[in-house]
Formats: structure tokens, C-alpha cells, sequence
């Protein structure tokens, strides 16, 4: 048992000991930049040991090299982990490679939340800027035409020129036998300069051949930049002197600039320029157009991030001015590399720290009073999720070429011939407003009316004020994903409003055509709607009275009067007091009133024509009164009766003289009606 455990101890140990020294083995070749020899390594480590440095070295491996979907999945590993204590490059990656994959909301929602949590209003800003000028990128759509060449293969071609009727390239080494001689940063063959006819691009690998054996060796050779007369070439190199390759003190392998004569049709007198260095690359060559300015970019002392973009002047003597830094304008505090000058002196580069789609994207930026502006994102299919760069392009032909590893193409890093087909022009986005007042009723256009635009989403603020022109139109810029309200008033009509939604699609045309009715339309409009009214009310009436009539034996009607029929009232002579029977015959009148809620009676006393004419109308009025204090005796109110004494004033019989009548017809005359007043 002893021995038993001895051995287990023992296993463990050296199981231990070979964890540590994998570990161990893959950090060197981390250190050295040997990434692609890292990979495995880490990803065998990684599944018993998940520290947060194995994790970010394995997700920096994938990084490096290109793979940007493996390397997002372990950025998020590590987000998830570690939140906001993730290191700041690790949460840079992270978000450039949740680009690549397209992931844009997520990317801006990592950069968002950290910049909440250290409470940055000035990240948050400006990262909202950057948002929407990208979203101006996107908005100009695609600017060029792009057709992946058939020299392409399934590794590494890019940094194409054309040199005369030929293009210039780097590519893995096709030499027979250094196949195996491989680059540790990424697998593949260390990089040589093909040449081939612009002619041949069509057909293939094939017809590319080496640039010169002179000039390429077992290492690094790319970025080739020709003089104008073709006599002298800037190019990109390993340190390699002597068949040796020079490292630093950290046993890593920079790159150099180094230039070459055309003497006799051969390339010679190969130097190293003298402002490289052991410790720090420097790389990608550009000529200004008048030669005499040398950019390049490098990892020198002095930089702002991991490369900047630099320059030096090129004297007549063949001598070289100190290294300049571009400044910040130019560089970020991450990666700037392929400078290009193009003939009209804009500067060309790729950089990752600038507002873009997500790795290396290509900006522009033009030359003005010996210094350059602000750079612009060069948009659409140029750049992507993933690394696009080293690009060039002919101002008179408007075609170039530049590189991407980007899905879809035929290796890992491809060469892309271009069109330029639109110019250049971000601009925030932008709708119209546009339409034609007119008459609501003659349908006519109506110039000058005055019209305001509101910001509803910015509490109702004013932006903008017009009239209409003498057609009656109007049309006017504004910005997109806006909800505005338009007012339109003119004198002499009534006003009137209309609220939009400007959405995101730029260049919409939002139709806020109104018709504006007239003072004068309202007014007829009303008194027409009013006798309608009226009309049709007078009608109804009419119609419910008609109908009462027919169902009410006791009310009748007699030449323009509505009557309630009941037995003849009669009065004592010469008195004004009611009988018992009189209150009968009002009894049944209150019972017809009380069915009929609504209906207002009048009672009217008259009397024959003896006597004098005031006599009559005081005693007819007296008669009136005492049959309306009976009615509100018995509950009805006092607005649905009333009382008028009519004295001879309106004989049913008319009678010249007391004697021109019997007595019959004096009886007939004097009476009391009730006359329904309203229904």
C-alpha cells in the first residue's frame, strides 16, 4: 500500500510537471509571437486550466491570427468571467471581434456598459458619435465594384501594385522545398514578391513567378513601393544579413525597411535603410508624389499605439531625415499600417482604432496646408468585420486593388481588384418633407401659407419655418428617425396640422400634403348642417305629431291649431269661477299632459261679443286663470301650462251685431280650448 501510494504521488507529479512545461512551452511561443504554434497548446491547457491569462493568451492566439470567430468565443468566456475587471486590450479584441462575426449591438453594448460602469460620459458620448457616423458610412451604400482575383490561392496574397504592365504581390513562398520552412505567427510559408501581367490576372496562380533572387530570400519579403522612374523599390524584410536572420534580445524577428537599385536590368545594392532598428519593425513603404517624403508604418519608440503611420523626408543625396510621427490625428492608440499616397496626395491606410466595422478598415485622409485631416472610414464593400488593407487605387482609372481576410474568399488573406464608383461624401442622414396645400373644397393650390415644422421628440421646438410657393408647394430637408408635427395656417382658413415619422431610410421623400378648408366653407358648411337640422327636425315633429294625432282620439287639429277635444267648458254668466263638471273636462286634459311629458298646453278662454270689448278680455282672462290654478293644483307644472283670455277677439261664428247671432252661436263662441303649443 505504501508503494502503492508512492506511484500515485508520483503520477501525479509528472503529470503536474508536463501541465507546467506545456504551459510554459506555449507562453514562449506566445512571447515569440509563434501564435499559431500557441494555439494547440493553449487549447489543450485551457480544459484543465481556465486562468484568465491562459484564456486571454488563447483568445489574443486566434486574435493574431485571424480567426475571429474562435477568438470571440473566448473573448465572451472571459467577459462572462470576469466582467468589467477584463484588461482593456482583451475588451478591445473582444469587441472587434464581435464585429467580424457581425455582432454590431452586442459589440456597442460591451463598450456601452464599461463605459457606465466607470461612469464615462465621454466614452458613452463618444461612442454614440461613433454609432451614428458608421451609420453614415453604411448610408452611402457601396462605393465600389470588387472581384476577388484568380491568382488568389487557399493562403496569403495581398499588398498588389501595379508596376508598368506588371502587378507586384506578396505571397507564401512557392518555391519547391521551403514549403516547410514555415512563418510561426501563422502557419504558413514565409512571404516572398510575385510579379505577374496585369493580362494574366485571369488565369490564375500559375502566372505569377518570383520578383527577383535577388531580393527575396528565405524570410519576409513584402509591401513593394517602385520611384516613378522604376529604378529604385522600398520594400518590407526580415532583419537578414548574411543568410542569418537578426533578432532582438526577446529572440523576436522584426521587419525592416530596405531599398534596391535597378542597375543593367538587375536589382542590386540592396541596404537596409539607416532609421530601422533591432528592436522595433518597421514596415510598409509609400511614396509622396514628389518623392520626397517617405511614410512607413512602425512600432518605433515615439508611437501613440501598437503602430503608428510615420514619415521621413528623402533627401537628393540619398540621405534620410529623422522618423516623424504622423500625431493623433492619424494614429490611435491601437494598430496603424499600409500607407498609400495616391496621386492627389491623400493618405491611404488601414488602422482598428478608428470609428469601423470591426479589425482593420481603410481610411483616407487628405493633405491640407502641410498637414492631414481628420480621416474618413472608406466605406462599403472596401471594408468589413475582418482585417482590409493594404490599398491602392489609380485617381485616373479609378481602380486599385487592395486585400481582406474577409469570408467568402479563396484563402486566408486575398487580393481584391476595385472600382471606385462613388465619391466619397458621408453625411448624416437625411429625408425630405414635401407636398402641395390646397382648398379642401375647390381643390385650388394655395400659395403663402405659412408653414412650421416641430421636433415633437425635443419638446415641440420650432426647426424649421416656410410658406408655400404660388403652386401651392413645398419641400424641405430634415433628419431622419424623427417624429415632426407640420402646421400650416393661412388667413381666411381654419389651421391645420399633420405629424410624421421620419424612419431610417435616407433620401425618403414624406408626402405632408394638407388640404386647408376656408372660414367661409365652415360657416356655409354649418348653416347648411343647421337647416338640415332643422329640417329634419321640423320633419320628425311633424311625423310624431301626425302619429299622436292618429293614436289621440281627443286631439285634433283645426286650420293651424293643435287641440285637446273635450266636452264644451262652461262658465256661469257673468263669472269666472270653474264648475264641478269643468273640473272633469280638465281632468281628462292633465291625464292626456301627463302621457305626454313633454307636451306644453295653452288654455284659451272666449267669450261672444255682448258686452264691451275690455269687459270680455278681463273676464276671459279671468276664466283662463282659474282653470291654471286648477292645473297646478292637480301637479303640473308651471312651464308646460299657461293661460290667455281672448275676450271676442276670436269667434268660431262670426257676429256683425249681438242680434245678427242666435243663441246657439253665442254659446258656440264662447268656449275654452286647450291648444298644444309644442309636443
Amino acid at each position: 500500500m505504501k508503494y502503492f501510494s508512492i506511484l500515485i504521488l508520483f503520477i501525479g507529479f509528472t503529470v503536474v510537471s508536463h501541465a507546467q512545461a506545456d504551459l510554459k512551452r506555449a507562453n514562449k511561443y506566445f512571447e515569440n509571437a509563434y501564435y499559431f504554434e500557441a494555439i494547440p497548446l493553449y487549447e489543450s491547457i485551457v480544459k484543465k486550466n481556465n486562468a484568465s491569462e491562459v484564456v486571454q493568451k488563447l483568445a489574443d492566439s486566434y486574435y493574431n491570427t485571424g480567426n475571429f470567430k474562435a477568438a470571440s468565443r473566448w473573448y465572451r468566456y472571459l467577459s462572462n468571467k470576469f466582467g468589467n475587471d477584463l484588461e482593456e486590450t482583451a475588451l478591445f479584441k473582444y469587441v472587434q471581434t464581435l464585429k467580424a462575426i457581425e455582432s454590431y449591438e452586442d459589440a456597442y453594448t460591451v463598450q456601452r456598459n464599461v463605459f457606465k460602469v466607470n461612469n464615462d460620459s465621454e466614452g458613452l458620448k463618444k461612442l454614440d458619435d461613433e454609432i451614428k457616423y458608421l451609420e453614415n458610412v453604411k448610408g452611402m451604400g457601396d462605393r465600389f465594384s470588387m472581384e476577388n482575383l484568380k491568382i488568389n490561392t487557399e493562403q496569403s496574397e495581398f499588398g498588389m501594385i501595379e508596376f508598368g504592365d506588371q502587378v507586384i504581390f506578396a505571397a507564401p513562398s512557392k518555391e519547391k522545398g521551403l514549403l516547410d520552412f514555415k512563418y510561426h505567427w501563422n502557419g504558413e510559408g514565409y512571404l516572398d514578391l510575385y510579379t505577374a501581367s496585369k493580362d494574366s490576372l485571369k488565369f490564375g496562380n500559375s502566372v505569377a513567378v518570383g520578383f527577383s533572387e535577388k531580393i527575396n530570400t528565405k524570410l519576409h519579403e513584402a509591401n513593394a513601393i517602385f520611384t516613378k522612374d522604376g529604378n529604385t523599390i522600398y520594400f518590407t524584410r526580415n532583419y537578414y544579413i548574411n543568410g542569418k536572420k537578426s533578432k532582438d534580445e526577446n529572440d523576436v524577428l522584426h521587419v525592416e525597411l530596405f531599398k534596391a537599385q535597378l542597375i543593367d536590368g538587375k536589382w542590386s545594392n540592396i541596404e537596409v535603410l539607416p532609421f530601422n532598428g533591432n528592436n522595433f519593425s518597421i514596415e510598409h513603404p509609400a511614396l509622396s508624389t514628389d518623392e520626397k517624403t517617405l511614410y512607413f508604418a512602425s512600432d518605433m519608440p515615439g508611437t501613440i499605439g501598437s503602430f503608428d503611420i510615420f514619415k521621413v523626408d528623402v533627401h537628393e543625396n540619398g540621405t534620410y531625415g529623422a522618423p516623424v510621427n504622423l500625431g493623433n490625428t492619424i494614429n490611435t492608440k491601437h494598430r496603424e499600417q499600409f500607407p498609400y499616397i495616391s496621386e492627389k496626395g491623400k493618405l491611404y491606410y488601414s488602422s482598428d482604432g478608428l470609428p469601423g466595422f470591426g479589425a482593420l478598415d481603410v481610411f483616407v485622409s487628405e493633405e491640407k496646408n502641410g498637414s492631414f485631416s481628420k480621416p474618413d472610414n472608406v466605406g462599403f464593400p472596401i471594408n468589413s468585420g475582418f482585417d482590409d488593407f493594404s490599398f491602392n487605387i489609380n485617381e485616373r482609372t479609378k481602380e486599385g486593388y487592395f486585400a481582406s481576410n474577409r469570408p467568402g474568399g479563396k484563402g486566408k488573406d486575398d487580393i481584391y481588384k476595385i472600382k471606385e464608383t462613388k465619391d466619397l461624401k458621408i453625411e448624416d442622414c437625411g429625408q425630405f418633407i414635401a407636398g402641395i396645400i390646397s382648398d379642401a373644397v375647390t381643390k385650388e393650390p394655395l400659395a403663402n401659407v405659412a408653414l412650421n415644422v416641430l421636433d415633437n421628440d425635443n419638446n415641440a421646438t420650432i426647426i424649421a419655418t416656410f410658406t408655400s410657393d404660388e403652386n401651392g408647394a413645398f419641400k424641405l430637408p430634415a433628419n431622419c428617425e424623427l417624429t415632426i408635427e407640420v402646421n400650416a395656417s393661412k388667413v381666411g382658413y381654419q389651421d391645420k396640422s399633420r405629424t410624421i415619422f421620419l424612419g431610417k431610410q435616407r433620401g425618403m421623400v414624406n408626402d405632408a400634403s394638407m388640404e386647408l378648408i376656408s372660414l367661409e366653407s365652415i360657416r356655409k358648411k354649418e348653416d347648411a348642417e343647421r337647416l338640415a337640422e332643422e329640417k329634419l327636425k321640423l320633419e320628425n315633429e311633424k311625423d310624431r305629431v301626425k302619429n299622436i294625432i292618429n293614436s289621440e282620439r281627443e286631439i285634433v287639429k283645426r286650420d293651424d291649431k293643435l287641440l285637446i277635444k273635450v266636452e264644451d267648458m262652461r262658465f256661469d254668466y257673468n263669472l269666472w269661477y270653474m264648475r264641478k263638471d269643468s273640473k272633469k273636462i280638465s281632468n281628462k286634459v292633465i291625464a292626456i299632459m301627463k302621457k305626454y311629458p313633454s307636451m306644453i298646453v295653452e288654455i284659451g278662454t272666449h267669450t261672444d261679443i255682448r258686452g264691451s270689448a275690455s269687459y270680455n278680455a278681463n273676464l276671459s282672462q279671468k276664466r283662463a286663470n282659474s282653470v291654471l290654478d286648477y292645473f297646478l293644483e292637480q301637479g303640473v307644472e308651471s312651464s308646460r301650462i299657461s293661460a290667455k283670455g281672448y275676450g271676442e277677439s276670436d269667434p268660431i261664428v262670426s257676429c256683425a251685431t249681438e242680434e245678427a247671432c242666435d243663441e246657439e252661436q253665442h254659446e258656440v263662441n264662447r268656449r275654452c280650448e286647450f291648444v298644444i303649443k309644442r309636443m
